[in-house]
């Protein structure tokens, strides 16, 4: 029991120097970095106009545009690896099942980056 408890000691080291360093890295910017925000800093950044007001207010179509070309292409890395990988490993008809169905799935990714590009979501003013 002693030999098998000896094995797991350094997954406990491990942890407990992660759990050390996380802290120490939480604990440094705290004390050492300053904190003084300004009007600047607490400002909207991320969405182009201020978070708070009316829900309904209109805003610019291009935040869509730039949200759907984000998930075009993030959905064709994320599906065109692993199928690249298993297309190799798949026999006979599977392996010609899977190809088409990748190539129904780009030319929907290539139609979504066509009506991306006709309707200015790659150039930004």
């Amino acid at each position: 029991m002693e030999s098998l408890l000896l094995e797991y000691l350094p997954i406990l080291v491990f942890l407990g120097i992660a759990l050390v360093l996380s802290c120490v890295l939480v604990a440094v910017p705290l004390v050492v970095a300053p904190s003084k925000p300004d009007p600047e800093k607490l400002s909207a950044y991320e969405c182009g106009f201020p978070a708070f007001g009316d829900a309904r207010m209109k805003f610019d179509v291009r935040f869509y545009l730039v949200a759907i070309l984000f998930i075009i292409f993030d959905l064709e890395v994320a599906f065109l690896f692993p199928w690249a990988i298993t297309l190799t490993k798949m026999p006979g008809d599977a392996g010609i099942f899977a190809f088409w169905s990748m190539m129904a799935f780009l030319g929907v990714l290539t139609v979504g980056f066509i009506y991306e590009w006709k309707k200015g979501a790659l150039e930004w003013e």
